[in-house]
């Protein structure tokens, strides 16, 4: 895998004013299969820029990859996750690992047990998981780790459900976090839940796990419009369990229209926060720096991680399996920055 990028010398230069404690994040997850198609994108003089550069010139610091167990398509397995961390580390970006313990998506509506593991009973399975987030740290060496996906509901189910096995599901996150601090004393454990509704009660629950940072994904189609209420739960957070808070995941549209056939997930107007944010260049960037602001007013607030931001329609315009994300990523359907790259950087 290889891109050609700026050395680490030309990156200091970008990142040199920044407090190291913030997070400037952006999810890349599927840039090595879009790389395969060699899209090329442009900064907003309309010069050509390699994708990654184009990250680093706006102020991103950190990339957040999700890894899969033993998945069909290479790019979210370990050794393909460790591939493309190694290069990104080279070039000087933070590396956050987000493993869902499943061989495809894991999130509130589902916790799959990997095909491999569904025959462990559960003593074996807590065994397994700490193996494989031992893997992970040794391979990768990740600056941030999640331990689950959007674990709203609990992990591998149905040993991890949280309605039906509390007990089981902090013992296996407890199971996770030792893993972790057995071989780092510097990577910092996130427990991610979607959304603020239920987060207080959530957070409660894994009050003495030891965990390092609240994460909360924030997408407006599904958990709310109102950036003040959001403000007032990561502030009641905050006060209440004394972590560092991010946003995990977030995103918002700068058009509803598509360039591709394939649906997008955000489309409509009711998806999203009016009329202060109108689905247009501006309004996009406008979201972000008011969320960042939100964010970074909190006490523990160290910053955000948008998600899908390579998610063009890179299957070309007549795909009907292609993005189902380019409205809502970090460049137009030109593959020209956009505006809110310019909120990635803390001033």
């Amino acid at each position: 895998m290889t891109f050609a990028c700026q050395s680490n010398s030309e990156i200091s230069d970008h990142w040199g004013g920044q407090s190291p404690d913030l997070i400037s994040a952006v999810d890349i997850s599927y840039f090595p299969i879009i790389a395969e198609s060699n899209p090329l994108f442009y900064n907003s003089q309309g010069d050509q820029v390699e994708f990654l550069n184009s990250l680093i010139n706006n102020g991103v610091n950190t990339i957040r990859l999700r890894l899969w167990v033993n998945p069909t398509d290479d790019v979210s397995s370990l050794q393909g996750v460790k591939e493309f961390s190694a290069l990104l580390k080279s070039l000087g970006f933070r590396i956050w690992i987000t493993p869902h313990f499943s061989e495809t998506w894991a999130h509130p509506g589902q916790q799959i047990l990997p095909s491999e593991w569904e025959s462990l009973n559960f003593d074996e399975l807590k065994l397994e998981l700490y193996s494989h987030i031992s893997e992970i740290m040794t391979e990768i060496e990740p600056e941030y780790i999640q331990i689950g996906n959007e674990i709203n509901t609990g992990i591998l189910f149905p040993h991890g459900d949280i309605v039906n096995n509390p007990n089981q599901f902090l013992e296996l996150i407890n199971q996770g976090v030792s893993a972790v601090r057995s071989l780092s004393s510097t990577t910092k454990i996130i427990l991610h839940f979607a959304g603020y509704e239920a987060s207080q009660w959530f957070y409660n629950l894994v009050d003495e796990v030891d965990y390092d940072v609240i994460g909360i994904s924030y997408y407006p189609k599904w958990h709310g419009k109102s950036l003040q209420e959001l403000e007032g739960q990561l502030s009641s957070l905050s006060e209440n369990f004394g972590k560092e808070i991010l946003i995990a995941e977030t995103a918002y549209p700068f058009t509803l229209g598509w360039n591709d056939w394939t649906n997008n997930i955000v489309g409509l107007d009711e998806h999203l926060i009016l009329p202060d944010y109108p689905a247009n260049p501006e309004g996009q960037r406008n979201f972000i720096r008011d969320l960042k602001t939100v964010v970074l007013g909190i006490s523990g607030g160290i910053g955000f991680c948008y998600w899908g931001a390579e998610l063009i329609a890179w299957d070309g315009e007549n795909s009907e399996n292609g993005s189902v994300w380019e409205n809502q990523a970090l460049y137009d359907f030109n593959n020209i920055e956009l505006p809110v790259l310019q909120e990635f950087t803390f001033n």
